[in-house]
């Protein structure tokens, strides 16, 4: 399993995350994520440790804490939804049914 920890500032390296949670174990990996286009952090990151109790102990430390003038999202990772194959829904925005009724 592994963390998510988010309203990270844009500023954060890898090495700035795998230093703040080595102080609650051994840190195994860590992603963060950048967009695409500009190739700037995302502003989340995800943590994997050693153990599920080091983890625990990161996750109830970090939560709520301010850190690089930010105050932390910190929580166990959910697993990634499966996405549907049209990129973001349809081009109407849920109002087609609105434009059929034009007279």
């Amino acid at each position: 399993m592994s963390i998510y920890v988010g309203n990270l500032s844009y500023q954060v390296t890898e090495e700035d995350l795998k230093q703040a949670f080595a102080e609650y174990g051994t840190v195994n990996r860590v992603q963060l994520p950048t967009d695409r286009e500009t190739g700037r952090p995302r502003g989340f990151a995800f943590v994997e440790m050693e153990t599920d109790t080091q983890e625990q102990a990161a996750i109830d430390a970090l939560d709520g804490a301010e850190w690089m003038g930010r105050d932390l999202k910190v929580n166990k990772a959910k697993p990634r939804e499966e996405r549907s194959s049209s990129p973001r829904g349809s081009w109407s925005g849920g109002n087609a049914h609105r434009n059929n009724n034009r007279y």
